[in-house]
């Protein structure tokens, strides 16, 4: 029973599947007027034809000609246009099974498209004439940045020790120094009075160079009479603060083309002045004079930068010293930002807080490359009183935006200013800042503050 069971089902099966095959009809391909028609926003369109284009049809749509036009099924005939836009759907007809549109919606939504590229032709206009605008900016520093340096090459220079204090070289000093003379002036300004030369930048490399090896292939520098307590100089410290200068530039970094020479200076400088030895910070400082000198002359400016008195006090960490200068600041901050200075004392701001970023640096890493180049161009002229000037400045150009500020949003704006600061307005605002208190000057000031602890 249960075989006959199995033979009844099986032949069933095959009975179906052969029905099944020898009774399918054969179907035929639709026309192409029979496709499947195609959707739009509103309502249901046939889809467009598309025959075979052969290389002149193709060449001539490709140089706009036109084609014989092709019949569109189902395309509404009171439009002439496709919508090539949204912006152009407010111009379509409603489909045949909604109610049409009313006059008035008709001419609201014609209306609205007008404004609609009105607005959009106005912003390419604006943006056209900013764009223009720009250019012209463009060119005519161009030209006067061309026209000093001529000046700068074939009258300034050849007379320096004549010249650089004149009223005309300093008016032309604090409009910015034309690239192709910045380190030769910034050189001739800083001066070289620990009489460094490029032999001796040679002796000192070559010192940094056997204390890596050294510590290459034993894991510990070699002894140069300094202990590890009184400065960080260390390799390890060395390579990571590389890592971190100018990182959106990638020339310092690893594998970048001044890596190796920014390494040198610095390796070679903690040889020169162990007492000092590397702390964070110079790589700034280096890297921006490497970026305008060549190596041995960014050493020599460097070393000599560093051994001013307000360099030195900083980078040695000298913390009294350090703070006597915070104290002078604040003299010339009272004298001429009253109500910024009176908030900062309620929030309890001390210049510390911002001002060791920014001196440590020379502005370096907090202001724009092309803006702290500029202040370096007067620092070289008027010493570490612009230092300070410069960032009574910076507080003038964010006044009112720092007075609706608390202590962290303060802090926090100082220490990472914006990255759009135009060095225009930034030096109109340092022209307003005299340091001047009283009948005072700012070494006058400063001096006594150090007088009072005998440094």
């Amino acid at each position: 029973g249960v075989s006959s069971l199995i033979i009844t089902h099986t032949l069933s099966w095959f009975f179906c599947l052969f029905r099944g095959l020898f009774s399918k009809k054969h179907i035929e391909p639709k026309s192409p007027s029979q496709n499947v028609p195609g959707w739009k926003l509103f309502g249901k369109v046939a889809a467009r034809e598309s025959p075979p284009k052969d290389s002149r049809t193709i060449q001539q749509a490709g140089s706009g000609g036109t084609s014989p036009t092709q019949p569109q099924h189902g395309r509404r005939k009171n439009l002439d246009f496709e919508p090539l836009s949204t912006t152009a759907l407010i111009l379509e007809d409603r489909p045949s099974n909604l109610p049409a549109k009313s006059v008035e919606e008709a001419q609201r939504h014609r209306q609205e498209y007008d404004e609609m590229v009105a607005e959009a032709k106005k912003r390419e206009l604006k943006e056209a004439q900013r764009k223009r605008k720009e250019m012209k900016e463009r060119f005519k520093q161009e030209d006067s940045i061309a026209n000093a340096m001529v000046v700068w090459n074939h009258d300034i220079l050849p007379n320096w020790d004549n010249m650089r204090n004149t009223r005309r070289v300093r008016e032309l000093w604090w409009q910015g120094l034309p690239p192709n003379v910045r380190g030769k002036v910034w050189s001739l300004a800083i001066g070289n009075e620990l009489n460094i030369t490029p032999e001796l930048y040679d002796i000192f490399l070559s010192r940094a160079k056997e204390r890596w090896r050294s510590f290459s292939e034993t894991g510990t520098e070699a002894d140069d009479g300094a202990s590890l307590a009184d400065r960080e100089s260390s390799l390890d410290l060395i390579k990571l603060d590389i890592s971190r200068t100018f990182p959106p530039l990638f020339i310092f970094q690893k594998g970048g083309p001044y890596h190796d020479l920014l390494h040198s200076v610095l390796g070679a400088y903690t040889c020169y002045r162990p007492d000092v030895g590397y702390v964070q910070g110079m790589s700034f400082i280096a890297a921006v004079l490497i970026l305008n000198l060549e190596e041995a002359d960014a050493f020599i400016a460097f070393a000599n930068l560093l051994n001013k008195p307000c360099q030195l006090a900083f980078f040695r960490v000298d913390h009294d010293l350090m703070l006597k200068y915070f104290a002078a600041f604040e003299v010339f901050f009272e004298e001429n930002l009253p109500r910024l200075f009176n908030h900062f004392q309620i929030s309890n701001l001390t210049p510390d807080l911002y001002l060791i970023d920014w001196i440590f640096t020379l502005y370096s890493k907090s202001l724009p490359l092309d803006v702290a180049c500029r202040v370096w161009d007067v620092f070289c002229r008027d010493g570490e009183e612009f230092l300070f000037r410069t960032g009574l400045g910076i507080l003038r150009l964010y006044e009112d935006v720092l007075l609706q500020m608390d202590f962290i949003y303060s802090a926090q704006f100082l220490t990472r200013l914006p990255e759009d600061i135009d060095s225009d307005r930034l030096f109109a605002c340092i022209a307003t800042m005299p340091m001047l208190n009283g009948n005072k000057k700012w070494s006058q000031v400063s001096s006594s503050k150090h007088k009072k602890t005998g440094k």
